[in-house]
């Protein structure tokens, strides 16, 4: 995604220099400015008994690990706190879902399945 997104930008903006259109320069500037910040702010914490889903201003989860009861390999594009499109898809109370995509995706599994031992894995 990362690599699509920078290269969009990139030739968008070499296009718009050439044509010395300025406004729409800083358009992508912001754009690429607010891409950067949700990615540097997207992450995932966990404590005994929660699951902290962050991405930026715009998500701002608590999940209870003991509500979580499937999580599934994901490469569902859709708009969510994941920087990704390796994903993992965490189930939790009655039919709620969130799109992760934390680095170490197994560790990640692992550490929830050991705190809820219910948490059934589809990879």
């Amino acid at each position: 995604m990362v690599i699509f997104i920078g290269v969009t930008i990139l030739l968008s903006s070499i296009f718009m220099v050439l044509h010395r259109v300025w406004s729409g320069l800083a358009v992508n500037l912001l754009v690429l400015a607010f891409i950067t910040y949700i990615f540097k702010n997207t992450y995932y914490s966990i404590d005994e008994t929660t699951l902290q889903v962050k991405c930026g201003f715009l998500i701002n989860k608590s999940i209870a690990i003991s509500s979580i009861y499937e999580i599934r390999e994901s490469r569902n594009p859709i708009s969510a706190p994941a920087t990704s499109l390796d994903r993992l898809e965490i189930f939790y109370n009655s039919g709620n879902s969130v799109l992760v995509s934390p680095r170490e995706k197994m560790e990640f599994v692992d550490h929830l399945t050991k705190l809820n031992g219910q948490i059934k894995f589809k990879g």
